[in-house]
């Protein structure tokens, strides 16, 4: 575990900063919710080290809060989808198909309430089990398995019928 708050920063913000666009769909504002969020645990950080278990998770869950509860900036409200950081789309020779499919992904996605896109991300993107989401989003197992369901069932309507995200 990093000694210091500008270790922990050193050596997880560019996996914070991916967590959060994975959240919110545009690079500049999953830039501004870590930067948010890591301000202001900064003058907490001892006290976080000490009461925490695990600090990393405990950022992670003030990046979901901040993301849910984001309404006073405008442009929290935009959605460019056309510039996916490499590090989340893999090697720069995929192919265009590939990209393709992606992108219809990632506007299907940004069509969902946030609600139902964070209980998406964690589960399948940080592999978090019901118990944990629930914990993070503060609410119950059985609206987290709701919020699943209702975000899948509208992602599959969204995308085409012969659409291969779909399969």
């Amino acid at each position: 575990m990093p000694d210091s708050f500008e270790e922990f920063v050193a050596t997880r913000a560019s996996a914070l900063t991916r967590f959060a666009y994975v959240l919110c769909g545009h690079h500049h504002l999953a830039e501004d919710l870590v930067q948010e969020v890591l301000a202001r645990v900064h003058g907490r950080w001892a006290r976080i080290e000490r009461d925490v278990d695990r600090p990393e998770a405990y950022v992670r869950k003030a990046i979901v809060r901040e993301f849910l509860s984001w309404r006073r900036r405008r442009s929290s409200s935009e959605a460019a989808l056309s510039d996916i950081p490499e590090a989340m789309t893999g090697s720069r020779d995929d192919s265009t198909h590939n990209h393709a499919v992606r992108e219809e992904l990632w506007k299907a996605l940004a069509t969902l309430p946030r609600s139902y896109r964070v209980v998406l991300v964690l589960r399948f993107y940080e592999d978090l089990p019901d118990s944990r989401i629930a914990e993070v989003l503060g609410c119950s197992e059985v609206t987290v398995r709701g919020y699943a369901h209702r975000g899948l069932a509208r992602l599959r309507a969204s995308l085409p019928a012969g659409s291969e995200v779909a399969g």
